[in-house]
């Protein structure tokens, strides 16, 4: 039809493409009849008049104007009118088999949902991909609020996904209907953003724009493609403009916009090598820029969180404690600072409070994916498995191929014993963000507690040659550890501990592996690292007191130290709490043996 009329896709006169619904008809209606009811059977009229129409609520309205125009008589077909006659039968064929496509679509992708592809940086200045990746998960962000719009987890810029070129492939993949692509240019004072929404049914473009701009409408542009994807997706409502404007707009001030998408980034580094500083750097230099920056706030939080998780470190837990209360403070309704107080009062064993935060965080869909997953991991801690699985399956849902969510069930199956369970959840994690270093050191892990050292090797190597973090580092040398290859596990953990000198099972393990190295004989290098795990131990599990392997690996670390009455205790202690029964009844074997 386009073809026919000399119509142009993105710049339409005649039709235009809604995306998950079909086309409506934007050209000028010119009035030929004073009434419908004048050339239409009675029926028709007042199913049209109902608004039962498909055209009822687009294009221009129906002008009824004064003067009645004579009906032409059905034997004179004119050109236009043998035109008309033969555009309504093609549009006819059309919408029959665009029906029926879509009825045999797979579930899922027939729903208003969209995939954010890492936005492409255009220039020489490598440094500016911070600018363009901050952006796009701004974006995700805010399109992730949006109710009625299912929006896929972000892809890492290095995953394999995010360079597919052919956007029905990356539409099966991920289960989405469209995906949103653009590459940013920043050009002294200017940006330049190309943005294209592509259907992954047809991998045909729905609608492209060039937006160029100074510096300072960086926030209005955003808006301006987040609208353009949601009017293409959904229905437009002035409210949901008004929604992701406030939402692309954290701040006034593009210079403290530009430290917190540097700080975002080191943190989505972080989530590997558990190193926040630069982060926590960026977000204060924006919070110098800008005092009120409630996001900027957050970022801090959420850093401090990552550095807590990495390095069980007591201080870290305070220290975001206070940062979420000021972002909460700075902005009372903000959704990212609920979660991450969600997420601090569970990691304290609060519930209670846990699960207030998760419920204010539920009020803004963006958050889903984090509330539900919290929500799941304090029924699986519970014991309540069932339950833990139905709010997995919410966030799976509510984000499509969502790593850290099948790593998080992985987890919880691995303390529940289902071994298999939590390999496949992990290997779902490596397929949808396979350039994540810890994941693939879980997995490897994982392997490792089957017993099958070849592909524990394989994961453990890959991760290092993404990212050699402490704990792949730990995990290989506890490989070579127990195909005692212990000079080379002491290598191993000797590289762990120069990159966190803060986790006190990397602490342990080299401890044993220098025990092992020595023959048993009495060993000043062991000794000096069971006593530090020890000291690490104590702060951590005053925050954190149902740990049963962080408790059993202690005693271990105790009685090689002659903390006889102590070791007993933890032992105890372990035993008392009654999770991860395997990992922990070995340790406390050790323990008791060597006691």
């Amino acid at each position: 039809l386009r073809n026919a009329m000399g119509d142009d896709s993105q710049q339409p006169r005649y039709i235009q493409t809604q995306h998950g619904v079909g086309y409506r008809f934007v050209g000028e209606v010119l009035q030929q009849h004073a009434r419908l009811d004048e050339v239409l059977p009675a029926d028709v009229v007042a199913d049209t008049e109902a608004g039962s129409g498909v055209g009822s609520t687009s294009g221009r309205p129906w002008d009824a104007g004064s003067g009645a125009v004579a009906r032409p008589s059905p034997r004179h077909w004119t050109m236009r009118t043998w035109m008309t006659a033969s555009l309504l039968a093609i549009g006819i064929v059309i919408a029959t088999l665009w029906w029926q496509q879509r009825a045999a679509a797979p579930a899922g992708r027939g729903e208003a949902s969209v995939a954010i592809l890492p936005f492409t940086t255009l220039g020489g200045e490598r440094d500016d991909d911070y600018f363009a990746e901050g952006l796009a998960v701004e974006m995700h962000d805010a399109l992730a609020g949006v109710a009625g719009l299912k929006v896929a987890a972000p892809l890492s810029p290095a995953s394999p996904a995010s360079r597919e070129t052919d956007v029905r492939k990356l539409g099966a993949l991920l289960g989405v209907s469209a995906v949103l692509d653009a590459s940013v240019r920043r050009e002294g004072e200017r940006i330049r953003i190309s943005a294209r929404l592509s259907d992954t049914r047809s991998g045909f473009t729905v609608w492209s724009q060039v937006y160029d701009r100074e510096r300072t409408g960086v926030f209005a542009t955003q808006t301006e493609i987040a609208n353009e994807v949601v009017g293409a997706l959904l229905q437009v409502l002035p409210e949901r403009s008004q929604a992701l404007s406030r939402k692309l707009t954290p701040t006034r001030n593009v210079v403290a916009f530009d430290a917190y998408l540097r700080g975002m980034q080191q943190l989505r580094l972080a989530a590997s090598s558990g190193n926040v500083d630069d982060a926590i750097a960026f977000f204060n230099g924006a919070l110098k820029e800008d005092r009120g920056f409630a996001k900027a706030q957050a970022g801090i939080c959420r850093s401090e969180l990552v550095r807590f998780g990495s390095r069980r470190n007591a201080e870290s837990l305070a220290h975001a404690r206070v940062a979420c209360e000021l972002a909460r403070d700075m902005d009372p309704g903000s959704s990212i600072a609920s979660l991450a107080l969600g997420d601090l009062y569970r990691t304290q064993g609060d519930d209670k409070q846990a699960l207030a935060q998760y419920a204010l965080a539920l009020k803004d869909p963006a958050r889903w994916p984090g509330a539900y997953t919290g929500i799941a991991q304090i029924h699986a801690t519970r014991g309540e498995h069932a339950q833990a699985l139905a709010y997995f399956r919410k966030a799976m849902q509510a984000s499509p191929g969502n790593a850290a969510i099948h790593s998080r069930l992985g987890y919880q199956q691995y303390l529940q014993g289902d071994l298999e369970g939590a390999i496949e959840s992990y290997r779902a994690a490596v397929r949808y963000r396979p350039d994540d270093a810890v994941v693939w050191s879980t997995l490897g892990g994982l392997y490792l507690s089957i017993g099958d050292h070849r592909l524990a090797a394989g994961a453990f190597e890959r991760s290092i040659s993404l990212q050699p973090t402490a704990g792949v580092l730990s995990n290989y040398g506890e490989l070579k550890f127990l195909q005692r290859e212990y000079p080379a596990a002491v290598s191993l953990l000797r590289r762990a501990v120069e990159l966190d000198a803060g986790d006190l099972l990397v602490w342990g393990n080299l401890g044993n592996a220098l025990l092992a190295e020595s023959g048993g004989a009495d060993s000043a290098a062991a000794t000096t690292a069971f006593g530090r795990a020890v000291e690490i131990s104590t702060d951590y599990l005053a925050l954190n007191p149902d740990d049963a392997v962080a408790m059993a690996a202690t005693g271990w670390y105790m009685a090689n130290l002659g903390m006889t009455r102590q070791a007993r205790e933890m032992v105890a202690r372990a035993e008392a709490l009654g999770t991860a029964s395997g990992e922990a009844s070995l340790l406390n074997a050790q323990t008791l043996r060597a006691l």
